[in-house]
């Protein structure tokens, strides 16, 4: 299901504090790769004329995996391309990402999607992950080939940046996509109650005079969708969760056995809608940011795994598009370069979420979600390996963004936290 860059490295990694939540490892130790394949964990190790990585003081970890990224390829390559937005990904830490199908045209055909592939085992720095679309056009009519599709390497299936409004075809492409084994991600939005909304149906955007977008636009079809799921007997992905009510639907229909999952994104775990008074276009995002409460029920899910993953919707846009006013603007922001240090400073050195957790949540919970090989730090795993200076820090700055968009809600802002190293399917991506 992914494709990417080819060539794996010998590497050894001396002295770092290695933490693997899920393995059950935190020790200092040495990590040998032999040709991109950990080797050996130890004290001491033969370096066996391998490039040394002196890593004392720092913490080595499973590498990330972003469930939900936009590459603009292809059709928007002046926003970003795979070159660009895979090394992006390998700055922030990432050793995969899944890209989204609403570029132009659509990924909606096997053609396109090898293609896509084809491309990035040219371009890419990390592998990537593409997904198709659930309805031709993404016009929440027609069902796409999903067979063809995931023989062609969709790595899944969705209509992002729409939903599937007719409640009859979501649950044909459930029933349909039980053959592909692949993951159907939904965007939940009713947009009769959406349409002409800015931001949160709150006070914020009746003091700023902006449309409202309610919490109720997005809950309703959580809450239709984790239905459909439970009546078909099929999984479904509840993509970039915002609102309390959306959580409480998803978090009853675990617990009447329904396969849902669902994720969360960085802004609406770090900001609520007060950040609009600036109104900065940059903080304008679809779903939009909420309130405080939701904030804090989205912070909970995460902790206790009813959200499982952290995505970033890394969402490139022109500086054009993006220096108007704010109703006049896109919805989106970037996000793969940031996400893990704005975590780590507003949620984990607050004491709010455990490193542990967050790192789970980053790496392992996307992967089951989507069926990918989990990066672990274990003796015979593919090296999919990040190393974090947790004590460094950085201003985050246009010019020093790798995306070929700086639409970052962080510009000008200092957070914890350095990337130092990124090592993605036994090869280095980023240094």
């Amino acid at each position: 299901m992914l494709a990417g860059p080819v060539g794996r490295d010998d590497v050894v990694i001396r002295g770092a504090r290695v933490l693997d939540p899920v393995e059950g490892v935190d020790a200092t130790l040495d990590v040998r790769i032999d040709g991109g394949v950990i080797a050996q964990l130890g004290e001491q190790l033969d370096t066996n004329e391998h490039r040394v990585v002196e890593a004392a003081g720092l913490t080595l970890v499973p590498a990330f995996i972003d469930p939900h990224v936009h590459l603009r390829t292809p059709g928007r390559e002046d926003e970003e391309t795979i070159s660009t937005g895979t090394e992006a990904a390998a700055a922030g830490g990432y050793c995969a990402i899944l890209a989204m199908p609403n570029t132009e045209p659509v990924v909606d055909d096997p053609s396109h999607v090898r293609s896509l592939r084809a491309r990035a085992l040219d371009e890419a720095n990390v592998p990537v992950g593409f997904l198709a679309a659930i309805t031709k056009g993404q016009n929440g009519e027609e069902l796409t080939e999903m067979g063809a599709l995931a023989d062609a390497g969709a790595a899944g299936f969705t209509d992002d940046g729409r939903p599937v409004a007719a409640a009859g075809v979501m649950r044909r492409a459930l029933q349909y996509n039980a053959v592909t084994g692949r993951t159907i991600a939904v965007h939940c939005e009713e947009p009769t109650l959406t349409r002409g909304g800015q931001a949160h149906a709150g006070i914020v955007a009746t003091e700023l005079g902006l449309g409202g977008w309610p919490s109720l636009g997005e809950s309703l079809m959580v809450a239709r969708d984790v239905e459909l799921a439970g009546d078909t007997g099929q999984p479904v992905h509840l993509m970039h969760l915002s609102a309390r009510e959306s959580v409480d639907h998803l978090r009853r229909a675990q617990a009447q056995g329904v396969r849902a999952t669902g994720e969360a994104t960085p802004h609406h775990l770090c900001l609520t809608d007060e950040a609009i008074r600036s109104l900065d276009a940059n903080v304008k995002m679809n779903p939009p940011l909420r309130t405080e409460e939701d904030r804090a029920v989205l912070i909970d899910a995460l902790r206790d795994g009813t959200i499982a993953a952290v995505a970033t919707d890394h969402a490139p846009h022109s500086p054009e598009e993006k220096e108007v006013p704010f109703e006049a603007a896109p919805f989106g922001v970037v996000g793969l370069e940031t996400a893990f240090a704005s975590l780590y400073t507003f949620l984990v050195e607050p004491g709010v979420l455990g490193l542990e957790t967050l790192l789970e949540r980053m790496s392992a919970g996307p992967a089951a979600i989507y069926g990918l090989e989990r990066p672990r730090i274990a003796v015979g795993a593919q090296a999919n390996l990040t190393l974090l200076d947790l004590a460094g820090s950085w201003r985050v700055k246009a010019e020093s963004l790798r995306s070929r968009s700086q639409n970052s809600w962080l510009l000008g802002q200092r957070l914890q936290s350095r990337v130092a190293l990124t090592i993605a399917a036994g090869r280095v991506a980023f240094e």
